[in-house]
């Protein structure tokens, strides 16, 4: 015989498995999507232009610009999984890249946010940048799948919805697959000023999609706003994987091991990524990072 509080208990499972089966199968559907997608790459990773297993693509609609990352990385999932779930881990991955002058990890009301500031390609003071509040969540966490969501609703110049996503499951005992996006909307601000860029001090610069191919057989890189996209989506990935290739440091040699990390890999594809030589960007981020520290 059931006890009142025993039919209270009973009623709210009845109520919530329904809903508790149906997270679960697009949990394990979203980690067969990704094993579904490895293989379908397996081609596109083993052969490309980068000389690592990763693939990469852009896409631009009237009114959104993405660029999505696909990469297998020599590290277990479960120190993938460690090493990105955590909230303040982000300041510390973030921060290599350029255009990111500071990032601060707060705690309200039970909600991960990150002010990442967004400036300039060169020393600048973190007040004349602008800051986006990114809301982080985990969406999913489980022994074969993490996938997150980092989003900032406000941008610059009418820009808005930032979201960078990460979704990761293991391949092996060694190996993971990730896949990164990167993306936000714009309006009428935000075109005149990316057509004012790419008409001036963009104008020389490509991604990395290719397009063609010159007489002489070397490729056509895409150029405009989708390499503009490329080129920041590859830079959001090679600071996760400066990051994760340090995580297991000791704690005095991660900082310097990924400044060098995340440089070096830039200049593999110097041709898109070359903005400073390694002492003004070593320069430029430590100074940064040691203000971050303060603050």
């Amino acid at each position: 015989m059931l006890f009142a509080r025993d039919k209270q208990k009973l009623i709210i499972y009845l109520l919530l498995a329904p809903m508790l089966t149906a997270a679960f199968g697009v949990q394990a559907q979203d980690a067969i999507s990704m094993r579904a997608r490895h293989a379908e790459l397996k081609d596109r990773l083993a052969n490309n232009q980068f000389q690592r297993p990763l693939y990469l693509k852009s896409a631009q609609t009237s009114g959104e610009l993405r660029g999505d990352v696909f990469a297998v990385v020599e590290h277990p999932f479960a120190m993938v999984r460690e090493a990105l779930q955590s909230a303040d881990h982000w300041c510390d991955i973030l921060i290599l890249h350029l255009n990111v002058k500071r990032c601060k990890y707060a705690r309200k009301s039970g909600a991960s946010r990150l002010l990442v500031s967004v400036g300039k390609k060169v020393d600048q003071p973190a007040e004349d940048a602008y800051t986006l509040q990114f809301a982080y969540r985990i969406a999913v966490a489980t022994p074969d799948y993490l996938q997150l969501k980092l989003n900032a609703e406000v941008g610059p110049l009418g820009t808005k919805n930032y979201l960078i996503q990460l979704q990761a499951v293991p391949i092996d005992a060694r190996h993971s697959f990730m896949h990164m996006s990167y993306s936000y909307e714009y309006g009428f601000a935000a075109r005149v000023a990316m057509k004012a860029y790419l008409a001036t001090i963009g104008r020389e610069k490509v991604g990395f999609s290719i397009v063609g191919h010159q007489q002489d057989g070397r490729p056509v890189h895409i150029r405009n706003v989708l390499g503009l996209v490329e080129r920041n989506a590859m830079r959001f990935y090679l600071a996760i994987d400066a990051y994760l290739g340090a995580y297991l440091l000791p704690a005095g040699e991660q900082v310097e091991t990924r400044l060098r990390d995340w440089f070096e890999s830039t200049e593999r594809y110097a041709t898109q990524l070359h903005e400073m030589g390694r002492g003004e960007y070593l320069e430029m981020k430590r100074k940064e990072i040691r203000r971050q520290r303060v603050e």
